[in-house]
């Protein structure tokens, strides 16, 4: 009897818990970058880095999940039309990685990495 009371304490305390974190969703920031829907895919404009280097890197949405976060994209760093990322599930922020590049963010502050040793500290600017 005493462990079926056990039980049920423990199963009602992580209901409780799931119904708590579930009402409280992690934000925009902590899972991946947010596009304004479905008519952004392929808009060069919407998503755009501005580095302490003086450039500017587009993010071109290839593909969002259902509530509009980038999963693929491309990264325009003037070489070959864009460098193909992909979203990397992160605890705290984003990481989209591609061949040879990768972007660590959270909200609007990015680091763009070419490769180990070449990193830059980026903004973005919505349009």
């Amino acid at each position: 009897m005493r462990a079926a009371v056990g039980k049920f304490v423990l199963i009602t305390a992580s209901l409780g818990f799931t119904a708590w974190a579930s009402a409280h969703p992690a934000g925009a920031a902590d899972l991946g970058l947010i596009t304004a829907g479905p008519g952004s895919i392929g808009n060069c404009s919407e998503i755009v880095f501005t580095c302490e280097n003086g450039r500017q890197y587009p993010l071109c949405p290839i593909a969002t999940s259902v509530v509009g976060e980038v999963v693929t994209a491309s990264l325009h760093t003037g070489h070959r039309g864009g460098i193909h990322v992909r979203l990397v599930p992160m605890g705290v922020g984003y990481r989209y990685a591609g061949r040879g590049v990768w972007l660590d963010g959270f909200r609007e502050n990015a680091l763009l990495n070419f490769g180990k040793h070449s990193q830059v500290a980026c903004t973005i600017q919505r349009s």
